[in-house]
């Protein structure tokens, strides 16, 4: 087993090895029930997990995707704060561990001490049992706390507080009551859910409380100001490529080797901040001898580049944007060959 930092290769190999000989017929009934669960409307005040096998379907089913999600929204917050790094980190409603896995694997040279907050008993449990399976040094020492998710949620000072997948479970009232937490604890926030328009929504309203609590967006937004989406007419959201182990596609009952995670994300933080100067919105459309950009700017808001062969070393750059990607990308470092890298759009 991987005995450094803890990859997406390294989760599906520690899951294949704790729920191998998960039944298949009892694995899809609980994954039926939990996209039910996370799919309806109506907030819960009970922990979605209820046992072991809740836990282990969900594990197969949503860590893999969590992990990848988490991940693009800390490549968002490490490109706005380059070198820094949390010392301390707290995952409220962690469950299985997801969120932490990808903290660990982001700041892997010095990776922080970690908190896991849940109120789902039988979660906690088996993130330790994958996080102690794991092999990995960073995973190891991870705290596993039962704790009420909710209004009377209580955390120490720490340096960054990751709240990922958590909030449609949790009543209005309750929502905010952890947004505000985590704002008052951390000198960085970030709050990943769904990305579906009523995901976008709990974003957006975690976005301006942070706001109002005094931090500063650090991703994916290049500002602070109120968001230039118009209401209801489309929202923010991002792409995180998942690869598929053979578990993960039998308790999915897909055939594909991968999938698309779509999320949403707002990192905030109490310190200075270099946010993006525009943000990809969309995957950019390359069209002959042309590439078109949507973007999210600081000072006009929405538009549209397009970005032709004239513009020389900058189209070559526009070929290779993905989206969620800052523009315009970093001045290439003195030497750099300048020629066409493999286009990661071309590859959607």
């Amino acid at each position: 087993m991987n005995a450094t930092a803890p990859t997406a290769e390294t989760l599906r190999t520690t899951l294949a090895g704790l729920l191998d000989g998960l039944p298949p017929t009892r694995a899809a009934q609980a994954v039926e029930r939990l996209i039910a669960s996370y799919r309806g409307t109506t907030p819960t005040d009970a922990p979605v997990l209820r046992d072991r096998s809740d836990v282990a379907a969900y594990a197969a089913y949503r860590m893999p995707a969590t992990f990848e999600a988490v991940r693009g929204a800390l490549d968002g917050l490490r490109a706005a704060v380059p070198g820094w790094a949390p010392a301390t980190h707290t995952d409220i409603g962690g469950g299985t561990g997801a969120a932490t896995w990808a903290v660990a694997e982001a700041f892997a040279s010095a990776p922080p001490a970690t908190t896991v907050l849940d109120w789902a008993r039988p979660a906690l449990d088996l993130g330790r049992e994958l996080a102690l399976a794991s092999g990995a040094p960073a995973l190891q020492e991870v705290e596993w706390q039962c704790s009420r998710i909710g209004s009377a949620l209580r955390i120490e000072s720490t340096d960054l507080v990751t709240v990922s997948y958590v909030l449609k479970e949790l009543t209005e009232a309750d929502r905010a009551a952890v947004v505000a937490e985590a704002a008052r604890a951390a000198r960085a926030v970030l709050v990943v859910e769904p990305g579906t328009p009523d995901g976008y929504e709990r974003i957006l309203r975690a976005r301006e409380a942070l706001v109002a609590a005094g931090l500063t967006v650090a991703a994916p937004c290049p500002h602070s100001s109120a968001c230039p989406i118009e209401p209801g007419a489309d929202w923010c959201h991002f792409s995180a490529r998942v690869s598929r182990s053979s578990l993960h596609r039998r308790v999915k009952g897909g055939s594909l080797a991968y999938e698309d995670e779509k999320f949403s994300y707002v990192a905030a933080v109490r310190f200075p901040v270099e946010p993006a100067p525009a943000r990809v919105t969309r995957r950019p459309q390359i069209r002959k001898g042309m590439v078109l950009l949507d973007l999210c700017t600081a000072g006009e808001g929405l538009r549209r580049e397009t970005v032709t062969k004239r513009h020389g070393p900058l189209y070559r750059a526009a070929r290779d944007a993905d989206w969620g990607d800052a523009w315009p990308p970093p001045a290439p470092e003195d030497g750099d060959a300048g020629g066409d890298a493999p286009g990661r759009a071309a590859a959607d």
